[in-house]
């Protein structure tokens, strides 16, 4: 029996089968590195993006992937969870060299680009340089997960995602100009372009910054998990779709609202607490859009097109290699005598070579107008440049993070965190013990051997924290850190547990991150 009645049900039943086929594909390849051993090495985001490069050899398309569907459905979430995730503490501390290669990077990319494909290949200026702005944008999502699964170090990390934050916007704006130049001709006035530019980011910080202050007083009076992970997946969505409206940079706006919910609580005083709920969620979300986006950027290669533009295609690769590292060389050198900033040559290595190129650069060939001249053109040199950086450079970068030593050695600190997570366990072993000592129903003589066990191990295993605290001095700020985490949680969660109660009709700032500002460490 079937309730499809018109022509718009049928069609919405092709596009769910159609969905849930490639939702099952890509579960299905998280599955790949259990069965074969090679593939384990593999980042899940690149095999998907392998997964969908074997479908389009065998012409199996799955969705015919339109730049308005990446820009606005994909990308919020992902541009969100971003912000939101990013610790301001630390994105402060990288601030200057993040905005230097995000801007520095898009000029030098659409510059160095379209240089080298109308000097070489006698592609023409706008051509060129509509190659450039696409690929100007960089994308850190493929090699993010891979730093934080080999525990390379948090500056590192936070260099690569506070540029990935703000070159998206720097990208997307240049690009709108250079597109508005293609289609109707007018004279280049440097004046009125970066006016523009300044104006556009203005909208999306203002409005993306008044919308996240907004949404995290609301989010004061919604104790409920899942009330505050729909409230902000709609602030994600709506804070786009908003800023685009009124002619901002929705890009920058998403990040905008993201960084001010995560990172600055409304209590004066206060710093926000991420619950293990929302964590979970936009975890879950990233997962869940990323597995999409990057099976289905792999199923979009078409073959034909690439090999009849692979000349171009490798111009491109070169040029945008080389620009990259005259933006991260280049202003890492200017920024060392301006402002005394140390980046070591080890570090400027890596964030060169890990300047991967993603959904947004395809997002923005796909969005070009079809009366630009050489459009078709255009996007075959932006795919071909995108799988070249996600396949040769993503698969490389575990690679060089090895051979540079950058990875972090976190076996201490695991090692500590299990002595301090089975002391835990075991201290409420012992109270369950204490507490059930007359009402326990094995005999008093067992009950007594298992509390002198439990007795026991407690005190061997404060000796080995004691003893691995004497013998690391680096893990005190490590114990403060946790300790400090932990204490304002029970705080933050006791008065939760009286709103959700009914005893309180709001939550009360936390009183002891007044003790850990004025140092007092407790």
């Amino acid at each position: 029996m079937s309730f499809l009645t018109n022509a718009t049900d049928v069609a919405i039943e092709q596009d769910l089968k159609q969905f849930l086929i490639i939702l099952l594909i890509a579960l299905g390849a998280a599955i790949l590195p259990k069965i074969f051993v090679a593939l384990r090495q593999v980042p899940y985001t690149l095999l998907l993006v392998l997964v969908g490069l074997g479908l389009a050899i065998v012409d199996v398309r799955l969705l015919d992937l339109s730049p308005g569907f990446i820009l606005m459905v994909f990308l919020p979430p992902l541009l969100f969870e971003a912000g939101w995730t990013m610790k301001w503490t630390e994105l402060r501390q990288q601030i200057l060299p993040s905005t230097f290669y995000s801007v520095g990077g898009v000029l030098l990319s659409i510059a160095g680009v379209g240089w080298a494909l109308h000097q070489f290949m006698t592609v023409p200026w706008m051509t060129a340089l509509l190659v450039g702005a696409c690929l100007a944008a960089t994308d850190s999502a493929a090699v993010l997960g891979l730093f934080r699964e080999v525990g390379a170090g948090k500056r590192l990390t936070t260099l690569l995602e506070g540029e990935s934050l703000f070159n998206d916007g720097a990208a997307v704006v240049a690009f709108g100009v250079l597109v508005e130049l293609a289609v109707d001709p007018q004279p280049f006035q440097l004046s009125t372009t970066v006016l523009r530019f300044f104006i556009v980011t203005g909208i999306g910080i203002g409005v993306g910054g008044l919308i996240g202050i907004c949404v995290a007083l609301l989010s004061q009076h919604y104790e409920l998990n899942w009330v505050e992970q729909s409230l902000t997946l709609v602030t994600a969505y709506g804070t786009y779709l908003l800023v685009e409206e009124l002619g901002g940079s929705g890009v920058i706006g998403v990040v905008t609202a993201g960084l001010v919910i995560g990172n600055f609580s409304i209590q004066p005083g206060t710093q926000p607490i991420k619950r293990s709920s929302m964590i979970e969620f936009w975890e879950f979300i990233v997962f869940f859009v990323n597995s999409i986006l990057f099976l289905l950027l792999g199923d979009q290669i078409h073959l034909p097109k690439l090999v009849q533009n692979i000349q171009t295609t490798t111009v491109a690769i070169v040029a945008i290699i080389v620009s990259r590292a005259i933006a991260i060389y280049g202003l890492t050198a200017l920024l060392t005598g301006l402002a005394t900033i140390k980046i070591s040559w080890q570090e400027q290595t890596l964030l060169w070579w890990t300047g991967l190129r993603g959904s947004v650069a395809i997002a923005l060939a796909l969005s070009i107008p079809a009366a630009v001249v050489g459009r078709d053109e255009i996007i075959a040199n932006s795919f071909g440049v995108v799988w070249f950086t996600l396949l040769v450079q993503g698969l490389t970068a575990k690679f060089l993070l090895e051979k540079l030593k950058l990875v972090e050695d976190t076996s201490l600190q695991q090692q500590f965190m299990q002595l301090i997570a089975r002391r835990e366990a075991l201290q409420q072993v012992f109270e369950h013990l204490i507490q059930t000592q007359s009402q326990s129903a094995i005999s008093a003589t067992q009950h007594q051997t298992h509390l002198d066990f439990v007795n026991q191990q407690l005190h061997q295993l404060q000796l080995d924290i004691a003893y691995l605290q004497d013998q690391n001095p680096e893990l005190q700020a490590f114990s403060l850190q946790q300790h400090q985490a932990k204490v304002l949680a029970i705080e933050s969660q006791t008065y939760t547990k009286f709103v959700q109660d009914g005893l309180l009709q709001d939550t009360l700032p936390t009183i002891m991150q007044k003790a850990f500002d004025n140092g007092s460490g407790f």
